[in-house]
């Protein structure tokens, strides 16, 4: 199915013309700062020169002088302090960060990753049990805890304090707990409020640090572990998070603690790692610990004090990598063969596949990927511990937890947000929910949302691509979420030369515009149009502008998303 080219609007005439002015940058460039915010040569200077020393006060935020407070008693008193996590990348790697700072100054210190599949999701009975058995009196949750109310309840009873440091959407009631940090709380008044579960566990080690005369050295060096949660977690990088990120991408790529080195070299790349390089290439081998085995050896591999360790954890890693790809694989085809074999689920506007055998670690990326073939809200589900548990993905601008609202009455549980969700019923019901998750979709979802959309930032000539608009371009980097890395619209280019196919599909050559330069273009996946561009007839393509490096060579290559012949 061809895509939708939606071509952005331009911003304010009188800003754009103001910031190519200040700026010494061509409108197009102005444009792209308009839209991303930035008014003024300050705000610019900002975007492009982000600085560790423009991070917010940590103390700005509610209760971090309640968490500092109670961490140093605990240190003072030699009391037994327990970091617990989420088993996904933003969970193990917040509580990597957490650990490792306060080991240092502490040894009565250890970590804890709930099992997916026995605990579930957040803080658990089960880990509150642990500490009380273990005698620990003082729990720094990350990444989960800010609906925990009856746990924290139950810790409470036991004598457990807790330090909650979590990045969700609250509830009606904040839990019982010693500190509650949440820049999305109501009451909160901290000025960036989309921080991923690490960036929240590095305010509080930032905290703890400038309370206690820590140089700001100690803590740039867990900056690595706060890039790969950004990247993994996918929260917008803006503000904030566009600091770390860009600090965090600089110490991955330079001095990555001995973790993230070992993971960087079984990935087969080894440097200019990018946020998309952390999507695909780290982030999927961490999580393949908590979706296949036990997350806590991802914790280990983050934590490894010696190459050695490293080594081994990360090996062990991989190798989970590797069977979490067979059965994404495997469950996929199925899945896609349930689809295609049936007519009715075909002409659906809602895909929910169900295989009682399948693998409930890897249903979420099956999920993914029904999405990416079929484009539409999508339902996986598995039978698990007596229940049928399911991982749903939607489309954009489509809000499935609203559609699950709907079909709550058949449903056990339910929980996510807009875009991703997770869900439990009883087996008898799944018949029943499939059928209705298709009748609320059919009755909420236009026909327009089921077409998979690119963005495109602004329509160019070929000829403003020269290596001076190029190098501005690269400093908008780091890429994604509400900056994401802009596609280029160019009308009425032509083949210079021929096209040809290579790998899987994938459609390589080189056009111009006129009187513009020849530009090598690769498109993935768009072999189909190799007949039509090679008849030396104009076409329009959307792109990215990119860097190739070929035997030390570097040159500007176009990523080619879309293709349009007349």
């Amino acid at each position: 199915m061809e895509k939708r080219w939606v071509e952005l609007e331009k911003a304010d005439a009188q800003i754009v013309e103001k910031l190519s002015k200040d700026l010494n940058v061509d409108e197009i460039l102005a444009n792209m700062m308009a839209k991303r915010g930035i008014s003024s040569f300050e705000q610019a200077k900002a975007f492009f020169r982000p600085d560790l020393n423009l991070l917010h006060d940590p103390f700005l935020m509610k209760d971090m002088p309640q968490a500092i407070e109670r961490i140093e008693k605990a240190i003072k008193n030699k009391e037994h302090i327990l970091i617990y996590g989420d088993y996904d990348v933003d969970g193990t790697t917040s509580v990597a960060l957490t650990y490792s700072f306060f080991k240092e100054l502490h040894p009565n210190i250890n970590y804890y990753i709930p099992d997916r599949y026995l605990e579930g999701y957040g803080i658990s009975t089960q880990g509150i049990d642990y500490a009380y058995d273990n005698n620990y009196t003082l729990i720094i949750a990350l990444d989960c805890g800010i609906k925990s109310v009856d746990k924290i309840d139950y810790a409470n009873t036991k004598g457990i304090d807790f330090i909650i440091c979590d990045h969700h959407l609250p509830g009606d009631k904040i839990p019982n707990a010693v500190a509650v940090l949440d820049p999305k709380r109501k009451d909160c008044d901290y000025p960036y409020k989309e921080l991923s579960g690490c960036g929240l566990g590095f305010k509080l080690i930032q905290a703890y640090a400038d309370k206690n005369n820590i140089p700001f050295e100690k803590i740039e060096e867990y900056l690595d572990l706060v890039a790969v949660s950004i990247a993994s977690d996918i929260v917008p990088i803006t503000g904030e998070n566009r600091i770390l990120a860009y600090f965090g991408l600089k110490k991955l790529n330079e001095n990555p603690c001995i973790g993230i080195k070992a993971l960087i070299e079984l990935s087969g790349k080894t440097s200019d790692f990018t946020i998309t390089d952390i999507v695909f290439a780290i982030g999927p081998r961490i999580n393949a610990a908590g979706r296949i085995d036990d997350a806590k050896k991802a914790v280990q591999l983050l934590v490894a004090a010696s190459k050695d360790i490293a080594e081994d954890a990360g090996f062990i890693i991989n190798l989970k990598n590797t069977e979490r790809k067979e059965f994404d694989s495997n469950i996929t085809e199925q899945a896609l063969n349930m689809i295609r074999n049936s007519p009715e689920m075909e002409d659906r506007k809602s895909t929910v596949v169900y295989h009682e055998s399948w693998h409930k670690g890897v249903i979420g990326i099956v999920a993914s990927r029904l999405t990416e073939k079929y484009y539409r809200p999508t339902i996986v589900l598995t039978q698990s511990n007596g229940h049928v548990a399911g991982s749903a993905r939607s489309v954009v601008g489509y809000d499935l937890y609203e559609a699950l609202c709907e079909c709550s009455d058949l449903l056990e549980q339910f929980g996510g947000h807009k875009y991703a969700a997770g869900l439990t019923m009883k087996t008898e019901n799944v018949a029943a929910f499939s059928q209705r998750f298709e009748e609320v979709v059919s009755a909420s979802i236009t026909d327009d949302l089921l077409v998979q959309e690119i963005i495109i930032e602004a329509e160019i000539p070929l000829n403003d691509i020269n290596p001076k608009f190029f190098r501005i371009l690269q400093q908008f980097a780091p890429f994604g979420p509400q900056n994401m890395s802009p596609v280029f619209l160019s009308r009425n280019v032509s083949s210079y030369g021929y096209g040809s196919i290579v790998g899987n599909n994938h459609l390589k050559m080189s056009i111009r515009q006129e009187t513009s330069p020849s530009f090598d273009c690769i498109a993935f996946g768009l072999g189909q149009h190799l007949e039509k561009i090679n008849q030396d007839k104009p076409f329009d393509i959307c792109y990215t502008v990119e860097e190739k490096v070929w035997k030390e060579k570097r040159s500007i290559q176009l990523n080619v998303k879309g293709i349009k012949t007349y």
